[in-house]
C-alpha cells in the first residue's frame, strides 16, 4: 500500500518560508509523478505544484509561481514543496498525491493514493 506522509506544515509570518516534505514508500517510486494540493476552509481542494517520476517537468498554480519550488530525490522517495515569500491566502492543509502515471498532471482526478495533509497558517 502507498501512502504519501506530509511533513513541515507550521506557522509562520507573512513574507516568510517552509519548505513541505512528502515521504512515499514503494520500489517504483519513479515510475509515479508526484503532486502538492491545498484546501482551505471553506474551499475546494486545489492544485499547486507537480513534478513528473524522472523530476525533468513541472507545473505551477499561477498564484504560486515564482514563490514556490517542487522537487524531488528519488533515492529517498521524498518529494519537497519549498515555498518562498508566503501570502495569508496560502494558508491551507497541505496535501501530497501520488498520480498514476509518471507524466506531471494537474487535474486531482489524475491521482490515486493521497496523503493526510499538514498544516500551513501564515499570519499577516
Amino acid at each position: 500500500q502507498v501512502q504519501p506522509v506530509e511533513s513541515g506544515g507550521g506557522l509562520v509570518q507573512a513574507g516568510g518560508s517552509l519548505r513541505l516534505s512528502c515521504a512515499a514508500s514503494g520500489r517504483t517510486f519513479t515510475s509515479y509523478a508526484m503532486g502538492w494540493f491545498r484546501q482551505a476552509p471553506g474551499k475546494e481542494r486545489e492544485f499547486v505544484a507537480t513534478i513528473s517520476g524522472s523530476g525533468g517537468s513541472t507545473e505551477y498554480a499561477g498564484s504560486v509561481k515564482g514563490r514556490f519550488t517542487i522537487s524531488r530525490d528519488n533515492a529517498k522517495n521524498t518529494v519537497y514543496l519549498q515555498m518562498n515569500s508566503l501570502k495569508p491566502e496560502d494558508t491551507a492543509l497541505y496535501y501530497c498525491a501520488r498520480s498514476y502515471s509518471g507524466v506531471a498532471n494537474i487535474v486531482l482526478s489524475r491521482y490515486d493514493y493521497w496523503g493526510q495533509g499538514t498544516q500551513v497558517t501564515v499570519s499577516s
